[in-house]
């Protein structure tokens, strides 16, 4: 058991070439170990195995058939991977062997919302409320569950308190405390809103988001992009439940809107193009675009979106770097540059489009998304949400000024959030030229 012991610390800390060659001199040493299988299967799928790792952790539940842990991680495999139905199976097996056991509880209320039985999961969050009234993560749940069925404003203001009773349980919950500046700023409550700002930013000075949100609520003056550290550190911590999130929970179809607008402008994939994914995030453009490249990198300024966007395949390079500065490296590169729901995050849109022009070949396309701005103002603003929005004025400007000319602009959804859809800007833009296409 000293070896096994020694896998699992090096799993733990991340070692993870270590951690399977330990595992398997355990096996070899003691075949069909059932913690050896089990840990070893949450490792295979760590590593982009995803069937490897069920069938490991299947062979330990023929050992120790009312392993609750197991059970939970086999679900986790079939959640992430997208295959919901198993997932809720196995969380109903865990349950089952241990009716306490509070990570397959919230499991189970998340593959429930992410099939849409709001109801079902909301008396699972409720379970899982009454079981474990002092478990801060159990109140941040219920509270995101009510902020994404939004009907009435009592829903935000119940969201609130659940985000309140989070951070009573545990201070320490950061994800609790945006929401709740969220949720405050959202009920018109901008001064509270501004204080758990403040306050948070008192006890880390060095934290980047409470410094970014507290612009975003109108406490400080908004930067003209979202600092690079802030980027970096709610994307990293995003990261493993990015896709999850998104497209279970808030509806994205922003790279789906995005690349089907850009297939329309575009000839019959011919696997000829040069294609930079420009924030590539986890990697949903990839799959979309592949069929038109000859050539598709990802860049991103998170580590952790690209090692999930590493897993999902498909990209020829992933590039660790900041988008506008990046860009400028090289001129004429690219036929096309696509970004889905980046440029979110800055605010003066000049600097990285024309960095973009500049990249793309005569008669090159640009491609992205933008949250919406209404009015008819020439203006763009940091939401509570820590993302800009624009109006279309702004956006015709900018695109003039970075050497876009007659570019299209058109209307969609992009996502829900606190239950409802959020306006955006889909935006195809030429450089004039010779066309490569």
């Amino acid at each position: 058991m000293a070896l096994l012991a020694e896998a699992v610390a090096a799993h733990q800390a991340g070692q993870l070439d270590a951690a399977e060659a330990l595992y398997r001199r355990t096996l070899q040493h003691q075949a069909g170990q059932p913690d050896a299988l089990h840990f070893l299967g949450v490792l295979c799928h760590q590593r982009n195995r995803s069937e490897e790792g069920i069938r490991l952790i299947r062979l330990a539940l023929r050992a120790t058939p009312q392993h609750a842990d197991a059970h939970n991680n086999l679900g986790n495999i079939h959640k992430e991977s997208g295959e919901l139905v198993e997932a809720e199976a196995c969380y109903r097996r865990a349950l089952a062997c241990q009716p306490q056991h509070h990570d397959a509880l919230s499991n189970l209320a998340l593959v429930l919302e992410a099939q849409e039985r709001p109801q079902e999961a909301f008396e699972a969050f409720a379970e899982l409320l009454e079981q474990a009234p002092q478990l801060g993560r159990a109140h941040y749940l219920m509270g995101m569950h009510r902020c994404s069925h939004v009907k009435e404003i009592e829903d935000v203001e119940q969201a609130v308190v659940c985000f309140r009773n989070a951070l009573r349980c545990d201070s320490a919950h950061k994800r609790a405390r945006d929401a709740l500046g969220i949720g405050l700023y959202m009920l018109d409550r901008q001064q509270e809103a501004i204080g758990v700002y403040r306050e948070w930013l008192a006890c880390e000075p060095d934290d980047p988001v409470p410094r970014h949100m507290l612009a975003a609520c109108g406490g400080e003056a908004p930067p003209p992009r979202a600092d690079d550290a802030y980027v970096r550190h709610v994307f990293n911590g995003f990261a493993e439940s990015f896709d999850e999130q998104l497209l279970e929970k808030l509806n994205y179809r922003a790279p789906q809107i995005l690349v089907a607008a850009l297939a329309g402008v575009l000839e019959a994939p011919q696997a000829a193009l040069d294609v930079l994914d420009a924030g590539c995030g986890t990697g949903l453009c990839g799959p979309l675009i592949r069929p038109h490249a000859r050539r598709l990198v990802g860049v991103d300024l998170s580590d952790g979106m690209l090692r999930k966007a590493r897993l999902r395949g498909g990209y020829d390079e992933l590039i660790e770097a900041e988008l506008a500065s990046w860009l400028r490296q090289d001129s004429m590169v690219w036929d096309i540059v696509l970004s889905s729901d980046t440029l979110n995050y800055f605010g003066e849109l000049i600097p990285v489009l024309s960095a973009a022009h500049a990249a793309l070949r005569p008669g090159g396309w640009l491609a992205f998304t933008l949250e919406r701005l209404e009015g008819d103002e020439d203006r763009m603003e940091l939401s509570a949400s820590g993302r800009y929005r624009h109006a279309r004025a702004y956006l015709e400007r900018a695109l003039l000024a970075s050497g876009f000319a007659g570019a299209s602009i058109t209307s969609e959804s992009l996502r829900k959030e606190m239950g409802k859809p959020v306006a955006g800007w889909v935006v195809l833009a030429r450089k004039a030229g010779a066309n490569p296409i």
